[in-house]
Order: structure tokens, then sequence, then C-alpha cells
């Protein structure tokens, strides 16, 4: 992509999480075998010192930047990004609503860090709290099973793009999952541009997005 080429990214990369030998939550997706490694899904190996340099690049000049994360992960993503040139603005919290097992108190919200790239603008709508209370509710397939297992609420990301970017602007989701971002960016006249290494959450996150355009024009 080339240098300075979109003006917002946003996104929820496949980072690792706290192994749990016996683990459970109010879903059911914690307990896969996968998940008491520490893991969520298979590509859980990319590191931030590789995407970092790349979206500060390709992030235009006063450009926002938001990076979903946990606590095992927030300090070596803030040392990074910083490192890279990013500015540090502050820690957003997403309130979940629903807990999750463990033996250190119930988790029940996830950091999104807020960054930007050069002189700083102000977001759209200032009087949007830095805790954002947004129901964990999953898109369910025709099987029953989630969609995706740590997909994020259209309704979270849609706060995020109207807040840091305006119409006909790109958003960019290098990490796109079934494509949250993407649909929040359609339904707010905002053009996008995502990534997304699993053939599967690919499929279903072009399904979406066609849907949501053909619905779009038609009403």
């Amino acid at each position: 992509m080339p240098d300075e080429s979109v003006d917002l990214i946003i996104t929820d990369p496949p980072y690792r999480t706290t192994a749990r030998g016996n683990a459970g939550n109010s879903g059911g997706m914690l307990q896969k075998d996968i998940n008491r490694k520490g893991q969520v899904f298979q590509h859980n190996d990319v590191d931030c010192t590789k995407y970092a340099p790349e979206f500060y690049r390709i992030l235009k000049n006063s450009g926002h930047c938001y990076v979903m994360t946990n606590h095992v992960n927030l300090i070596h993503i803030l040392n990074v990004f910083t490192k890279t040139g990013f500015h540090f603005i502050k820690s957003l919290i997403w309130n979940k609503g629903n807990k999750i097992m463990g033996q250190y108190y119930m988790s029940q919200f996830e950091y999104i860090l807020f960054f930007r790239k050069g002189k700083g603008v102000k977001i759209n709508n200032c009087g949007t709290s830095d805790i954002l209370s947004v129901p964990n509710i999953k898109t369910k397939g025709a099987d029953g099973n989630n969609l995706h297992d740590t997909e994020k609420p259209i309704e979270l990301m849609q706060i995020l793009v109207e807040n840091s970017s305006h119409e006909n602007e790109i958003v960019l989701d290098p990490f796109v999952g079934v494509g949250s971002t993407a649909l929040a960016a359609a339904r707010t006249g905002r053009k996008f541009i995502g990534y997304e290494l699993d053939e599967k959450y690919y499929e279903i996150a072009c399904q979406r997005v066609d849907q949501e355009i053909w619905e779009t024009e038609l009403f």
C-alpha cells in the first residue's frame, strides 16, 4: 500500500490470551483445546513489531489508529507503537457486559488503545465517553455456532469510525475477521480496505458486506 494512503485504522489483532486449563465463558468459546494454550486462532503468532511500522507508514498525517488488546499484550503493544512514532492518546474501555471466568476476577472489558500520527485532531463527537458500553453479542451461523469467536459489535466499531473519520474517507482493518469494521464503514458512508488470512472468515466478511451494500442501495 502507498505511504499515507488511509485516513483511519481500526483493528482487533489476533493477540495471545491467558492460557486456561479449565476454561469457559457464557459463550463457550474458551472450552476449545487451542484456548487452553493461550490462543483463540491458528494465526496468533503475528507480532505487532511486524505491523506497527506499516500502520504508521500508510496512515495519513494526523490520522487516528485504534488497536484492541487485552492485559497480556497491553505493555508490549504500547511500547512498540510509541517507539514506531505513534502518539498514545489514551486507552478506551469496551465494557462487554458479559463476564469471562477466571481465577483473578472475572473479565468484563477489553482495552482499545487510541493512537494518532503527527498533529492532534479532535474526535468528531467530543462528548463520547472513554467507556463504551456495547453488548457483546455474537452473530450465529445456520448451525447455531458463532460465526467468529471474537467478533466485535458493529455498533462499537461504528462509534470509532464516526468519531475519527468523515464520509468518503478510507478506513483500514488489516485483521478484518467477519467484517464488523467493514460494515461500520459501509453504514456511515466511508470507503474500506480489509485483509484476512483465514479463508472462511474472509468469505463470510465478503458476503456480509455485499449484503449490506445491496440493502443500502435497495432501500
